[in-house]
C-alpha cells in the first residue's frame, strides 16, 4: 500500500482491476514499429513503469536497433524514459519536443527522425490525423492518478495531449500512479470538435473553468492497467544569479512603466513563462517584485510559481503542466498540497496554448532563446542553425498571440575557450523561429530594448546599445554601419545585410571556439560562369 492509497482505491470502474498486470507483463503487446502515443509534458505526468520495462527488455535481449517506435508526446519526458530509449536505439520518429542529451544526440546523429512543431498546433494536428498513415496510433500509454466508475480519466501533473490523442488509440494502457497524492479535481478537460464545429473556448480569466476534470476513455480499448510509484524525475534548474536578477530587474522596470502610462493595470495582465533556468529565475524576481493580485496563464508552472503563491501575490495560475524539479519542487508541492492545488488548474495543451484565450486575456509572454538578431528574429531551437538543442515549445503560440511578446536572454554565455565566447546577440540569427514581426521587447542583463513602432535600422541600433555586451557593441556597430552604408547605396537598405560577413561570428565560433572576431574582413571565391 502506498502512502496515497491503494489501486483499489483509485480504480473506481472495477471492471478494470480484472486487467490489471505488471509492467514487464505488457512488453507482449509491443512488437516494434508501432505508433505510440504517451502522456507526459516537460517531465511531468508521464507513464514510467511501462517504457521502463521495456527498455529493460531490449537491453536483456539484445535488442537495440532491432524493437523501435515512432513516439508521439505533448512535450518531452523524463530521462528515464525516451531519453534510455534512445540510448538503446528505441526510437525512429519522434514528434514534437523533447529535452535528453542522448535524444539529442541521436536527432542530430540522424538517428531519430525528429520534427518539430508549435506545440499548440501539435495538439490540434494530432487529433487531425496529421501524423500517421492512417491517422491513428496502435498504442497508447496513458498515467492517470483515478479511473472514475464511468470510465472517466483524472490525469496526474499534466495534460499535455492526452484529451486529443486518446480516441485515435486502437489500445491502450493505463498506469495509475499511488505513489503519490491524486491530482482528481485539478484538471479542466474540454473535448472539442473538428471544424467546421469547433466552439469557442470561453475562458475569460485564469481561473475559468469550461469543462470536467476527466478525459473520457473507451473502457474497451484498455488492454492493461498498471499500477505505478515512479515519481516525476521533474526539471532542475539553476540558482537565480546576478544574470537572471538584472534581466528580472529590467522587466518590472518596464512593467511599472507602462502601468504608469496606463498601458498595464496595477496588476498586470495574465503572466505566460517559457521553460528554462532563466526563465524560472525571472519568475523568482518577479514573485521578490512589487506587483500584486497577479494571475498566471501560461504552459508550464516551475518552481518559482509557488515562491509566487507564497508570497500572496498570485491568485490563480492555469498551465498544461506542473514542469517542478524533482527536489524540492514536487516535494513542495505536495507536502503544501492544501496551500496550492485550489490555486492551479491544468489544461489540455491545444486549449492552454490556443491564441483564442491568450489575446482575450491579453497574456504578457515571456521566453528565452538561444540568440536574436540586431533586427529582432530570434531563434530558439537550432544552434548554429543545424544542431537541434529541444525544440520549439509554445513560445511561438504565446509570442505571436500576446499582449506583450517579451524575449530574455543573458547577452553572452560561455564557449570552451572564452567565458565570453558567444554573442546571443548576431547581426542575422542562422535559424529563425520567431520573426520580428512577433516580438515588441528584447532584453538581457545589459538592458531592455523596447522595439514597439521602431524602424528596423533604429531597431538595430536600439537592440546593440540596449541588448549587446559590451565586448561585442563596437563589432555589432562597426557591421551595421559596414552593411548599411552598402546596402543604401544599392538601394536595398530596409534591413542592411551583408550576406558574405553575416555570419562570420558564427563561422569564427566553429573554426575558433569564440564569436569575438578581430575584424570583419573575408573573402569569398564565387564560382565563374
Amino acid at each position: 500500500m502506498s502512502d496515497y492509497g491503494t489501486l483499489q482505491d483509485r480504480v473506481r470502474r472495477k471492471s478494470l482491476l480484472s486487467k490489471v498486470m505488471k509492467a514487464e507483463e505488457c512488453v507482449q503487446f509491443f512488437k516494434g514499429g508501432e505508433n505510440l502515443v504517451w502522456s507526459g509534458f516537460t517531465p511531468a505526468g508521464y507513464p514510467k513503469a511501462v517504457p521502463m520495462a521495456l527498455a529493460d527488455h531490449v537491453e536483456a535481449n539484445n535488442l537495440q536497433g532491432q524493437m523501435k517506435f515512432n513516439l508521439f508526446i505533448g512535450a518531452s519526458v523524463g530521462a528515464e524514459t525516451e531519453d534510455r530509449w534512445a540510448t538503446l536505439d528505441m526510437i525512429d520518429r519522434r514528434w514534437p519536443y523533447q529535452t535528453g542529451k542522448n535524444i539529442a544526440k541521436g536527432i542530430n546523429a540522424g538517428r531519430i527522425r525528429m520534427g518539430d512543431k508549435h506545440l499548440g498546433h501539435f495538439a490540434q494536428d494530432i487529433s487531425y490525423g496529421f501524423y500517421t498513415e492512417n491517422g491513428r496510433y496502435d498504442i497508447g500509454i496513458f498515467e492517470v492518478s483515478a479511473i472514475t466508475e464511468d470510465g472517466g480519466l483524472a490525469l496526474t501533473s499534466s495534460c499535455g495531449i492526452v484529451a486529443e490523442a486518446i480516441g485515435l488509440c486502437d489500445k491502450i494502457i493505463l498506469e495509475v500512479n499511488t505513489g503519490q497524492p491524486s491530482f482528481e479535481g485539478m484538471h479542466d478537460i474540454h473535448m472539442q470538435n473538428k471544424p467546421p464545429n469547433r466552439a469557442p473556448f470561453l475562458i475569460t480569466s485564469a481561473d475559468s473553468r469550461i469543462g470536467t476534470p476527466y478525459v473520457p476513455c473507451d473502457m474497451e480499448k484498455v488492454i492493461a492497467v498498471v499500477e505505478s510509484k515512479h515519481r516525476d524525475k521533474g526539471r532542475a534548474f539553476a540558482d537565480m544569479d546576478d544574470t537572471s536578477e538584472a534581466i528580472a530587474g529590467h522587466i518590472m522596470e518596464f512593467f511599472a512603466h507602462e502601468v504608469k502610462r496606463g498601458r498595464l493595470p496595477e496588476n498586470l495582465l495574465p503572466l505566460q513563462s517559457g521553460v528554462g533556468s532563466i526563465a524560472n529565475a525571472v519568475v523568482g524576481g518577479l514573485a521578490k517584485g512589487p506587483f500584486s493580485n497577479l494571475s498566471v496563464y501560461t504552459e508550464v508552472l516551475q518552481d518559482t510559481m509557488l515562491d509566487f503563491i507564497d508570497g500572496g501575490n498570485l491568485n490563480f495560475a492555469s498551465a498544461c503542466s506542473l514542469s517542478l524539479s524533482e527536489d524540492p519542487g514536487f516535494p513542495r508541492f505536495f507536502e503544501n498540497w492544501e496551500k496550492y492545488a485550489d490555486k492551479v488548474v491544468m489544461r489540455p495543451l491545444s486549449i492552454a496554448n490556443a491564441p483564442e484565450p491568450i489575446r482575450r486575456l491579453g497574456v504578457i509572454a515571456m521566453n528565452t532563446p538561444v540568440e536574436f538578431d540586431m533586427y529582432a528574429h530570434a531563434n530558439s531551437t537550432l544552434v548554429g542553425g543545424t544542431r537541434m538543442i529541444n525544440g520549439l515549445g509554445g513560445s511561438g503560440d504565446y509570442l505571436r498571440n500576446g499582449f506583450l511578446k517579451i524575449m530574455h536572454s543573458p547577452s553572452t554565455r560561455p564557449s570552451k575557450t572564452d567565458p565570453l565566447g558567444i554573442t546571443c546577440v548576431v547581426p542575422k540569427a542562422p535559424h529563425i523561429d520567431h520573426t520580428e514581426h512577433d516580438l515588441d521587447v528584447l532584453v538581457t542583463e545589459q538592458g531592455l530594448a523596447d522595439l514597439r513602432g521602431v524602424a528596423p535600422k533604429e531597431r538595430a541600433k536600439l537592440i546593440i546599445e540596449k541588448c549587446a555586451h559590451p565586448e561585442y557593441k563596437p563589432i555589432l556597430d562597426d557591421y551595421l554601419n559596414m552593411a548599411t552604408e552598402t546596402c543604401i547605396a544599392k538601394g536595398v537598405g530596409h534591413e542592411p545585410q551583408l550576406f558574405d560577413r553575416a555570419f562570420k561570428m558564427q563561422q569564427n565560433m566553429a573554426e575558433n571556439g569564440t564569436m569575438r572576431i578581430k575584424n570583419w574582413d573575408i573573402k569569398i571565391d564565387l564560382c565563374e560562369n
